[in-house]
């Protein structure tokens, strides 16, 4: 009978730890040899570009909430302005391989000077989609941020720019960037998974 009441206590206790390892979803580490391995961040699904949007997500951590919070906005627009310069790179490749550019090299240059202006400018424009802050048992602040800018901005921002630019404007052809442009980011979509 002994025996019976020590198995029976044992396989309880097996059973209590198995129904508590499995109770919540919300768990978003585990424990590893260097610490906690975080499976999922706050506002990083919010964060993932689409065809639509260029999206960008950051955390931070600071002894002041502010601060995390403002050192976390500032990488997710440099993440930001890093993607769209990445995009419009490719986008600006292709546009120059495809077409008949009368001096590709310096078109290419200035079309990439003026991406990247563009693209520090539409930065003025974002929006903030998501921003989540926790605190650690020491007392550390971690902020996490998503933020966003229409394509619509930034390919405005390219046109309004090239219109001021005659040389720009002859070798410009709108429609053919335009298509170029959603190709690019109908790809971005489907390589997140969108």
């Amino acid at each position: 009978m002994k025996i019976n009441s020590l198995l029976f206590a044992t396989m309880m206790m097996v059973l209590i730890s198995g129904m508590s390892g499995c109770k919540s979803k919300e768990k978003v580490s585990a424990k590893s040899e260097i610490g906690d391995i975080i499976e999922e961040l706050p506002c990083e699904e919010k964060g993932r570009s689409d065809k639509n949007f260029f999206r960008a997500s950051a955390m931070s951590t600071s002894v002041d909430l502010s601060l995390a919070k403002e050192k976390a906005l500032l990488l997710a627009k440099q993440r930001l302005v890093t993607l769209i310069n990445s995009n419009t790179k490719s986008v600006t490749d292709r546009y120059v391989n495809e077409r008949e550019v009368s001096d590709a090299a310096e078109f290419e240059q200035k079309f990439e000077n003026m991406t990247r202006e563009v693209a520090d400018e539409t930065i003025n424009n974002i929006v903030v989609i998501c921003e989540k802050a926790s605190v650690t048992d020491d007392g550390k602040y971690h902020g996490f941020i998503a933020i966003e800018v229409s394509r619509e901005d930034l390919v405005n921002g390219l046109e309004r720019r090239i219109s001021n630019d005659d040389k720009l404007q002859l070798d410009y052809d709108k429609q053919k960037f335009q298509e170029i442009f959603e190709q690019e980011m109908e790809q971005m979509a489907k390589e997140r998974g969108y």
